[in-house]
């Protein structure tokens, strides 16, 4: 069994307990506007161009006989990438002398992976960590990910998904048998602004997280702070609301905006507009939203700071 991978973090600090290795998995059911890891929303592979690698050689042009690549016209970036004709061969990318030309994810078999994640073992025995798959989102390829956490939860290793909680629930709760920890995002309490921002229905994620809580435990939930979108108090107040009411006692934690995505949006040739000029909130708005959560029965977590 093959798995689509974009990528492997080591000394992972903020996806959950203790020091973790994060495997971050191609595919994603949602299409958030301010996607972190826009290469993880596509479980296909794709064909990546670095311009400032680039010495305009056009090996690369020459190389591609399905017509995927043409050199681009003065004052452009110096290849022009056509998605729909590109197949995925790799030639171009084994040709590139300066590696310009990249895939944005590769495929691992559950061996692989599992041995990967568990060459840090001893950093998470000494800290009290584990392993965590994220993604895209781990339940888009549920074999493969239940597979990776079911070996390394027989090695005595804590495991944590990170989840849009976006799939049937039967996917979702078959999880609980290998996974310790939830992490889980509610982006937005509003159906038609989380329709408007994400491509999905936010009712099959809240039904989720009702059925998840009633049989697990350990759920962190999280609600990503996008300025004017869902880091209003309205907003925060309403998750909050539903987190309490539903499963009181529950983790919740807010992530501040992370503007460091927008280079990966150029590369990728992506619309990154509606996300220009946003800023991380200050401290003192943090604690403004998080002074919100008092009111509520929750464990509100503040984010590690390393």
């Amino acid at each position: 069994m093959n798995g689509t991978v974009f990528d492997f973090k080591r000394f992972a600090v903020h996806d959950g307990p203790g020091i973790r290795t994060t495997l971050f998995l191609k595919g994603c059911p949602l299409g958030c506007l301010w996607c972190h890891n826009p290469e993880g929303i596509n479980i296909k592979l794709s064909l990546w161009f670095f311009e400032r690698k680039c010495i305009a050689c056009k090996s690369c042009v020459e190389t591609c006989s399905f017509g995927a690549l043409t050199a681009a016209l003065p004052g452009e970036p110096f290849i022009k990438i056509d998605h729909d004709k590109c197949t995925r061969c790799g030639d171009c990318v084994a040709e590139c002398p300066t590696k310009a030309l990249s895939f944005d994810g590769y495929y691992m078999s559950v061996d692989e992976a599992v041995e990967e994640l568990l060459k840090d073992r001893e950093f998470y025995e000494t800290s009290g960590g584990g392993i965590t798959i994220s993604g895209g989102d781990p339940v888009f390829q549920p074999d493969f990910s239940k597979a990776v956490l079911s070996a390394c939860k027989e090695r005595g290793v804590h495991t944590a998904i990170e989840s849009s909680m976006f799939t049937k629930s039967e996917i979702l709760l078959s999880f609980t048998e290998c996974t310790d920890l939830f992490i889980v995002d509610i982006k937005l309490i509003d159906n038609e602004m989380h329709k408007k921002y994400t491509g999905t229905d936010n009712r099959i994620i809240l039904d989720n997280f009702k059925q998840l809580s009633a049989v697990h435990s350990e759920i962190l939930v999280r609600i990503p702070l996008i300025p004017g979108i869902t880091a209003t108090p309205g907003n925060v107040e309403a998750v909050a609301s539903f987190v309490s009411e539903t499963a009181p006692g529950t983790s919740l934690e807010l992530i501040n905006f992370n503007p460091l995505a927008e280079s990966k949006y150029h590369t990728m040739d992506r619309d990154y507009e509606v996300l220009m000029g946003l800023e991380p909130l200050t401290e003192g708005e943090l604690d403004e939203l998080y002074s919100i959560l008092e009111k509520y029965e929750l464990n509100p977590v503040r984010e590690k700071k390393i």
